[in-house]
């Protein structure tokens, strides 16, 4: 069981996801470390999620430049990644989260962190895809559904056996995510809707929070599916696919392949119960 909590958006407008890292998850004095190398520009990237953060009152938080000139494994770096409470990767392109950072000490402390710590570890868009072992990285509309034209790759392998596939409504993604996990049934699919996302905790239970539908894709009672026999450039057949949608009060658990509400204290109980002198 891992202790630190992963917090996936599916892209979009993200200033919901800020506000939450800064009032539910995290305290105003958490050191943030801001990761912008999936964007086209990683320093403006990084420098406006910086002020994003330090608007909300953030006063501990910093950026990584780790690009094509910048390696990750500075000594600086890695001694923060040590002291860090929260690690935020922006969208961008995935390939190049796992071209500078997979087989770096960087990654290393950051994933030994997460399982042994109550690090949290954030991302939008190619921030959120790139958290599992195995992420996808192509894939188009119905030629999705053809053997070749989705694509995976490994990703950081924070969560072991999860595809998560972001923009999921808006970009017409369901093809590549159901061909994924029934390529790999031992996998679930968890497809984001822009301004929609998840928390994992414990590395199995995962909450929805935003506005929109987060789906889940279960392959784990599939009859039947061709896609390892069938030709490249063929369709590929699958017999019982299961599909859930969740919003926001809802929750999947990753294990036991389980949906159901989540039960929340009341605002106003809990803080009562805060409050209550000791007897």
């Amino acid at each position: 069981m891992s202790k630190g909590t992963l917090i996936a958006l599916g892209g979009g407008y993200d200033d919901d996801l800020i506000k939450l890292i800064r009032s539910e998850i995290c305290p105003i004095n958490s050191s943030i470390e801001i990761i912008a190398t999936a964007a086209t520009e990683p320093e403006e990237s990084g420098m406006a999620y910086k002020n994003a953060f330090e608007e909300l009152g953030c006063g501990k938080v910093q950026f990584m430049l780790i690009d094509e000139e910048h390696e990750a494994d500075k000594p600086e770096y890695l001694e923060r990644m040590r002291q860090a409470d929260v690690i935020f990767f922006t969208g961008g392109d995935q390939v190049r989260l796992t071209e500078f950072l997979s087989g770096t000490q960087l990654l290393d402390i950051m994933s030994k962190r997460y399982h042994e710590e109550p690090l949290i570890i954030a991302g939008t868009s190619a921030g959120a895809a790139v958290m599992s072992d195995r992420m996808i990285y192509d894939g188009y509309g119905h030629y999705s559904l053809i053997k070749g034209e989705m694509k995976t790759t490994q990703g950081f392998g924070l969560i072991q056996g999860v595809y998560l596939d972001t923009h999921f409504v808006e970009r017409g993604r369901f093809g590549r995510l159901a061909h994924a996990v029934a390529h790999d049934p031992h996998y679930v699919g968890i497809g984001l809707s822009e301004e929609t996302g998840i928390i994992i905790k414990e590395g199995n239970k995962v909450e929805v929070f935003g506005t929109g539908v987060v789906t889940i894709i279960d392959a784990s009672k599939i009859r039947f599916s061709n896609t390892r026999q069938v030709s490249e450039n063929e369709p590929i057949a699958v017999e019982n696919l299961i599909m859930h949608m969740l919003v926001e009060g809802y929750r999947y658990c990753l294990k036991e392949h389980l949906f159901q509400p989540v039960e929340h204290v009341p605002r106003q109980q809990a803080e009562t119960s805060n409050t209550a002198p000791a007897t």
